[in-house]
């Protein structure tokens, strides 16, 4: 499950794509994931520290530097998921399509609904005015004809 809590956050999924090209250093990511993400370098490091207790960066030690890389094993467990659910087998029952008649029975009844409240709203403003005019106790032509 940390796999996909890690790969939730836009930022940290920017920091994988960029790590596809190889390894990079903290500096590097934050420098090339700066146009989308305006990000500092510490913030880049918790990142990276995510991404790596979920198994999908490693780093590496190159005199004072670190080198973090891709580590694709563990998006074996998204891609799964994603077949699972792209999955068109013929040993599973494949969903409906939804039929043209049923979304045309939806849009009369999205059509009625809003008819129906426009016409309660077009009554309760009806009677707010008629109870407006009876306050003031002026009569109009609409009320005596």
């Amino acid at each position: 499950m940390a796999v996909f809590v890690a790969i939730a956050d836009p930022v940290r999924r920017g920091i994988l794509r960029i790590l596809v090209d190889g390894p990079q250093r903290v500096v590097d990511i934050q420098r090339l994931i700066a146009d989308r993400h305006p990000i500092s370098r510490p913030a880049v490091s918790r990142h990276l520290r995510v991404l790596a207790e979920a198994g999908l960066v490693e780093a590496t030690e190159t005199g004072r530097e670190r080198h973090y890389r891709l580590e694709r094993a563990p998006l074996r467990q998204v891609q799964a998921l994603l077949s699972d659910l792209g999955d068109t087998d013929a040993t599973r029952p494949a969903r409906p399509p939804i039929e043209e008649s049923m979304l045309d029975a939806l849009d009369t009844e999205v059509y009625r609904t809003r008819r129906e409240r426009r016409s309660a709203a077009t009554e309760d403003a009806a009677i707010g005015r008629g109870s407006a005019r009876q306050d003031t106790g002026t009569t109009t032509t609409e009320e005596t004809g």
